[in-house]
């Protein structure tokens, strides 16, 4: 079986190539839904971020307001870097069992969906790296564009993660997404029928 890494930044359009492996019948394991559900009221992860963090970062329902813990650890390096240390373990033990289902299903290749694919060292499990790139002016604007963020929240969101100019330096397969949704379709497609090197990612 082979497990194809994606990655790239926040507003990069990632999910977007997410959506068309799916759309080719490939597989996809994404790291923000597992890392949704091991937040999830009364999970270990819950109970270790709700004792970090304090109660005012829940809903009145019981579960954690993303947005707001956002907003903390966006801001806060030190915090971030709490948050993803509670959260890695968890986070890893999803993916892996979503990745050995799949296994068991007979699956020859998967796609493996993370946003921290570098920082979290997943890397190592993946080939070829996928990496959806952006240039910095046009990954402001659509990140603004996308969530009504102000620029410097935008810029302290984009800032808390690894630059896409350094994970491009890691890619196997770049794909350039600074043009418009056709252009990226088509570039897709050169990577999905192997015209963009000798790493095919089709069945």
């Amino acid at each position: 079986m082979r497990i194809v890494g994606l990655t790239g930044g926040i507003g990069s359009g990632k999910s977007t190539v997410s959506n068309l492996f799916k759309a080719h019948g490939i597989p996809v394991v994404d790291a923000d839904v597992i890392a949704r559900d091991v937040l999830k009221k009364g999970t270990g992860g819950w109970k270790k971020v709700v004792a970090a963090f304090g109660e005012d970062i829940l809903l009145p329902d019981g579960e954690v307001d993303r947005p707001k813990l956002g907003r903390i650890v966006f801001s806060d390096p030190q915090k971030r870097q709490i948050l993803n240390r509670f959260l890695a373990p968890y986070i890893s033990s999803g993916i892996l069992l979503e990745v050995l289902k799949l296994w068991m299903k007979g699956c020859k290749i998967i796609v493996l969906d993370v946003p921290l694919l570098f920082e979290a060292k997943m890397d190592r499990w993946t080939n070829p790296i996928v990496v959806v790139w952006v240039d910095p002016k046009t990954q402001l604007h659509r990140l603004m564009a996308r969530d009504g963020t102000t620029e410097e929240d935008s810029k302290s969101r984009i800032n808390s993660q690894m630059s896409l100019d350094l994970k491009r330096t890691k890619a196997d397969i770049l794909i350039d997404n600074t043009g418009s949704l056709a252009d990226l379709n088509e570039n897709f497609q050169k990577l999905f029928h192997g015209e963009t090197g000798p790493c095919q990612v089709h069945n």
